[in-house]
């Protein structure tokens, strides 16, 4: 009897120990060539179900689809035969989980097969493609490459579904900080990025230093993040490790938005859990600290270093009663994104903003060599704050971005303050003294408004008569700074080709009228001679065809209108509107 218990024992022993070996996840696990693989092979996926430690759960070599996501790149379809999948199928945020085959590295889980289907299979990247992430990153470091995130626009790649229902399991960008009305505001134009969020999500470290992290052990099937934006407000995109070589890391089988060689932390990451979908199961994430760099964001997968952060830009948003503070990756596009999700966090995201009234918003973009763009705005209340975020975030684009030299702001602070009244008037009437005058009378222009409360006041100025106006077509214009910016031929934004260098650029946006209160001007029509950013009012035509035939880039002709006398008037409200009225002058 006891030889039989002890026999009984010994089985069961062996059995624990035949279990964990299959169970204990490869170590520096040697590469499966894709031309190795057969249908019907059994292999191990590691993941993370829950917390930061890798499980694996089983597939089934299916077949190699051929080509299938490009020349000479080859997709593993496997079946999901193991229970603990079966109900959730491939899931966002598995990205990059490693498959290994009879304990050798043969891929990594990128591809969502189809939707709604009745029996589970997802789509694997061959560790040859993703070894090739890594050799392209080798090969950039040799030449010195910077590393900067390119000026390009962003790809769609990583949210594009094919006509078959092949789509990559999307990394789950999760927000960290923000409000879920905040995020919502925002959902769409990230979407057009190609950065697909849910508002579940969270950060577990808001500190947005790059601190070193060269002792940080990251394994295969661990959880990482690829973030946007550290700090107060975090932008993180979640998906798995796939193979772990000392501190070179490549992750997510897939690309993040196709950026090529980048620049952006790489973050620790923690599951917090799976919600399972016939849809799209995806993973629920929180955002850990900065543990290296994400240098290449490819076709088959990312790959970063443990060790530094990347340098970033820091973003301060200072409200009567609180301050934020996050640091944004360096891009044209994403830059502004994440400086507007900052601070509608901070204007529309508490319950002590304080804003109902009304608040003026300045903006100071410091560059490098002391340069510095200081810019103004008044808005009344929250939801016209909400109204103007496309406006906010394509005078953000303008004002971050540095067209002549590959730099970026050395760093960007808001300061809000709050009004006491609310800003908002409106122009009920303009009256002129005189439709005709002659050279040395006065015209009076008289503006009848009306506040938020419907309170109306008048209020005059003065235009004294030139000799030098007789003779020319001239009218009377009543309208806000961008408005008159653009009658006077100004442009909204500049092509490269017409600045001359970055302190060029600067000082055109620095000329441009407030756009709160409202301008009295007398114009006149007129061509502009433009050499780059510089204008000549009615340049002769011979010089001017000379000019334009030699280099049409930097010299062009536009009519406008001249500006030849201005008041600026109740800088602390808002006037929307715009009135001409004819002026004509004589001896």
């Amino acid at each position: 009897m006891l030889q039989r218990v002890f026999a009984s024992g010994s089985w069961l022993l062996f059995s624990c120990l035949c279990w964990s070996g299959v169970n204990a996840q490869p170590n520096d696990a040697p590469l499966l060539p894709l031309a190795e693989l057969r249908n019907g092979m059994a292999g191990e996926v590691w993941t993370v179900f829950h917390g930061t430690e890798a499980e694996p759960f089983t597939v089934k070599v299916t077949g190699i689809i051929q080509n299938a996501l490009g020349p000479g790149k080859s997709m593993i379809l496997c079946e999901l035969i193991d229970p603990k999948v079966q109900h959730m199928g491939a899931v966002a945020g598995m990205s990059g989980s490693p498959l290994y085959i009879e304990g050798k590295f043969a891929g990594a889980l990128s591809y969502q097969v189809q939707r709604f289907e009745t029996v589970r299979f997802a789509g694997f990247t061959p560790a040859e493609d993703l070894l090739e992430v890594r050799r392209i990153a080798a090969h950039a470091e040799r030449n010195g490459n910077t590393h900067t995130l390119p000026a390009h626009a962003l790809s769609t790649q990583s949210t594009t579904e094919t006509s078959a229902g092949l789509t990559p399991l999307n990394p789950v960008f999760n927000f960290g900080g923000l409000a879920p009305h905040v995020a919502e505001l925002m959902a769409r134009p990230l979407a057009e990025l190609g950065i697909a969020t849910t508002s579940l999500g969270g950060s577990i470290n808001r500190s947005t230093a790059t601190q070193s992290n060269e002792d940080f052990e990251l394994l295969a099937g661990q959880a990482v993040g690829a973030a946007l934006a550290i700090g107060d407000i975090t932008l993180a995109g979640t998906g798995t490790v796939s193979q772990v070589d000392g501190a070179r890391v490549l992750a997510f089988g897939h690309p993040l938005l196709g950026l090529g060689e980048v620049e952006m932390p790489m973050t620790s990451a923690e599951i917090v859990t799976i919600l399972p979908s016939n849809l799209s199961s995806v993973k629920i994430s929180n955002t850990g600290h900065v543990i290296g760099t994400v240098r290449q964001d490819r076709l088959s997968a990312i790959y970063g270093e443990l060790g530094e952060g990347p340098p970033m830009i820091p973003v301060t948003v200072t409200t009567p009663q609180r301050s934020l503070h996050f640091s944004t990756v360096r891009h044209p596009s994403i830059t502004p994104m994440i400086t507007t999700l900052g601070l509608s966090q901070a204007v529309l995201g508490s319950n002590d903003s304080g804003l109902t009234e009304g608040f003026s918003l300045e903006t100071r973009v410091e560059f490098a060599e002391g340069e510095e763009l200081v810019m103004g705005q008044l808005y009344a209340g929250p939801k016209s704050f909400r109204d103007g975020l496309a406006g906010l975030t394509r005078d953000l684009t303008t004002w971050l971005q540095n067209p002549v030299e590959e730099a970026f702001p050395e760093r960007v602070n808001f300061i809000v303050t709050a009004l006491r009244e609310n800003p908002t008037t409106s122009l009920d009437n303009v009256q002129i003294s005189h439709r005709t005058a002659r050279t040395g009378d006065t015209v009076s222009v008289t503006l009848t408004m009306r506040d938020f409360q419907s309170h109306s006041w008048s209020q005059s100025v003065d235009i004294p008569i030139p000799r030098d106006w007789v003779g020319k077509t001239l009218e009377v214009i009543v309208a806000n700074g961008p408005t008159l910016d653009l009658i006077a031929g100004g442009q909204r934004t500049y092509p490269v080709s017409q600045i001359r260098n970055f302190s060029a650029y600067l000082d055109v946006l620095r000329a441009q009228r407030v756009p709160d209160g409202v301008y009295i001007a007398i114009a006149s029509p007129t061509e502009l001679f433009l050499d780059q950013t510089e204008s000549t009012i009615e340049l002769p035509g011979s010089l001017a065809r000379i000019a334009t035939g030699t280099d049409r880039a930097r010299f062009s002709q536009r009519k406008a209108r001249e500006i030849l006398w201005e008041s600026h008037l109740l800088a602390d409200r808002l006037v929307p509107g715009t009135i001409r009225r004819p002026l004509v002058i004589t001896d």
